[in-house]
C-alpha cells in the first residue's frame, strides 16, 4: 500500500490539471531517477504531448468563461488520466496496490477535485475583471506542481496536504454555490429591468403617436 499516498495526491492534481501531473511526473522520473514514476510517462512523446497540451490549458484557463468551456470539456478527461495515471503507478510496484483498485482512486480523486475547480472557477468568473482568474490559474498550476513533487519524496506528507486542500476546496464550494446563484440573479433582474424599460419607452411612444393623431386629422 506504500503507493496509496502518491496515487491519491496525483488522482487530486490530475482533477486541476491532468497535463501538468503527466508531464511533472515523467519529467521527474526521467531526469530525477525517481522510482515511483511508471516508464510509460517518461517516454519522449508522452512528454512531448503533455506539455503542448499543458500550454494550451495554461492559456485557456487564464482567460473569463474560456476556462469554464474548458473545465467542460475536461469532465472526463481529467478523471480518465487519474485513473490511468493510479494504475500505471500500482502497476509499477507489483503487489502494493491492484491496478483496478488504484484506477478507481486515482479517478475518483480526480473527479471530487475536478468538480471542486470548475465551481470554483465558475464563482471566479463573476467578477468584472479577469485579473482574478491569471491569479488563480497561477496558483493552482504552482499547487500542482508543489504537490506532485512532495508526493515523490515524501508520499504521505503530501497526500495529508493534498486531503486538507480537498477539504478547504469543498467548503469553499458551498460559498461559490451562493455567489453563482447571487450572480444569476442580479443577471435576471438586470435583463428584466431592460425589458421593461424598453416596454416603457414603447408606450410612450405608442401614446404620444395616438396623440399626435388625434390632434392632427
Amino acid at each position: 500500500m506504500t503507493v496509496l499516498p502518491l496515487i491519491f495526491t496525483s488522482g487530486l492534481a490530475s482533477g486541476v490539471n491532468a497535463y501538468a501531473v503527466v508531464l511533472l511526473l515523467g519529467l521527474l522520473g526521467r531526469f530525477a531517477d525517481a522510482e515511483s514514476v511508471p516508464h510509460a510517462l517518461e517516454r519522449t512523446d508522452v512528454l512531448i504531448a503533455a506539455a503542448v497540451l499543458f500550454a494550451l490549458e495554461a492559456v485557456a484557463d487564464k482567460i473569463p468563461y474560456v476556462d469554464t468551456v474548458w473545465d467542460a470539456v475536461h469532465t472526463v478527461i481529467r478523471p480518465v488520466a487519474g485513473a490511468v495515471v493510479g494504475a500505471l503507478i500500482a502497476s509499477a510496484d507489483p503487489g502494493s496496490l491492484g491496478e483496478l483498485a488504484a484506477g478507481a482512486v486515482g479517478g475518483t480523486t480526480a473527479l471530487v477535485s475536478h468538480l471542486v475547480k470548475a465551481s470554483l472557477r465558475m464563482a471566479v468568473n463573476t467578477s468584472p475583471e479577469p485579473a482574478s482568474n491569471i491569479v488563480v490559474s497561477v496558483a493552482e498550476d504552482l499547487s500542482v506542481a508543489g504537490l506532485v513533487t512532495l508526493a515523490i519524496f515524501h508520499p504521505w506528507l503530501a497526500a495529508s496536504l493534498a486531503a486538507a486542500v480537498l477539504a478547504v476546496g469543498l467548503l469553499l464550494v458551498r460559498l461559490a454555490v451562493r455567489r453563482i446563484r447571487a450572480f444569476r440573479a442580479r443577471r435576471r433582474e438586470r435583463r428584466a429591468a431592460r425589458a421593461a424599460g424598453k416596454t416603457g419607452v414603447a408606450g410612450v411612444a405608442g401614446a404620444t403617436g395616438a396623440g399626435v393623431r388625434a390632434g392632427h386629422p
